[in-house]
């Protein structure tokens, strides 16, 4: 995998050594390997039925053929099995993809190694889905807003977004850093593999379903562009995951800071914003992160 960041620029790997049980080269970024971190995730199987105990005799069996798919930009992922967990409103539901036990595992393997290179470009102002920060961090950040007197806050959501995400836009942003393109495409196959549901074959093409090991570090990737033009225009904010706060030292200045970043959200990164549940307010008036 070839990437152009910093100390990584003149780094290969190839994602098919994880089979190998973890390279000499990438044990310097990895404190497990993908297989390894699978298995204790455990977790139901995909559609192929195949369970995590039944990965290793799998593996063992294939890897040579495998390996040679994924160096040859062969290898098709399958689709993810449809699954809805029931969100905290009462009557929705979150919908995710469960990726088959093979394809966590090369999923996994890719978020390993693009994990460190992303590290050094995402946000001080990011918290979801990065190792060592959660919501506690997020809302510590929040509290420094609010004491340096930025208390009024643009509490943005963005509709549906692991549905909406423009797949296009998204490899656009990882071509710039990821220069392998068996990398990308590998990518862009888990992206739009499809899902199962109800034994029924849908197309996915537009969004990445949640529920695999890649979709956390892809939604960071594509929220540093937000994130990164954010600091750009000189705001203070705080994001996690999807939900972000825009900090603000008056009510005009936050509803002039909204009614300016839409156009960006919606026209340059082809998200939608959700304006019923986006709200300009005092800070004392706001929930953030439950």
């Amino acid at each position: 995998m070839n990437v152009t960041n910093g100390r990584f620029k003149d780094r290969q790997f190839h994602i098919g050594d994880y089979l190998q049980m973890v390279s000499t080269e990438s044990k310097e970024y990895a404190e497990v390997n993908a297989y390894k971190k699978v298995k204790s995730n455990k977790g139901a199987g995909g559609v192929d039925g195949m369970s995590v105990d039944g990965l290793l005799p799998f593996l063992r069996d294939n890897q040579v053929k495998l390996i040679q798919q994924l160096k040859d930009g062969k290898y098709k992922p399958n689709p993810v099995r449809r699954v809805e967990i029931p969100k905290e409103t009462k009557g929705e539901f979150r919908e995710l993809g469960v990726p088959t036990a093979v394809d966590r595992v090369f999923q996994q393997a890719i978020t390993q190694v693009l994990s460190p290179v992303y590290k050094e470009q995402f946000s001080e102002n990011s918290f979801g889905f990065r190792p060592k920060r959660g919501a506690h961090d997020a809302l510590k950040q929040c509290q420094q807003n609010v004491n340096d007197g930025y208390v009024y806050a643009v509490d943005m959501d963005l509709e549906k977004f692991f549905d909406t995400v423009c797949q296009g836009k998204l490899i656009e942003v990882l071509s710039r850093t990821i220069k392998d393109g068996r990398v990308i495409s590998l990518i862009h196959k888990y992206l739009n593999a499809g899902v199962i549901s109800g034994g029924i074959f849908e197309r996915t093409e537009t969004g990445m379903p949640q529920g695999g090991p890649l979709s956390p570090l892809l939604s960071n990737v594509m929220l540093n562009e937000l994130d990164r033009e954010l600091t750009r225009r000189g705001h203070r904010f705080v994001r996690y995951a999807d939900g972000c706060m825009i900090f603000c030292k008056s009510r005009r200045s936050e509803e002039r800071t909204l009614r300016n970043i839409i156009p960006f959200i919606e026209g340059k990164l082809f998200l939608k914003v959700n304006r019923k549940k986006t709200s300009v307010a005092h800070i004392s008036k706001v929930k953030y992160l439950g």
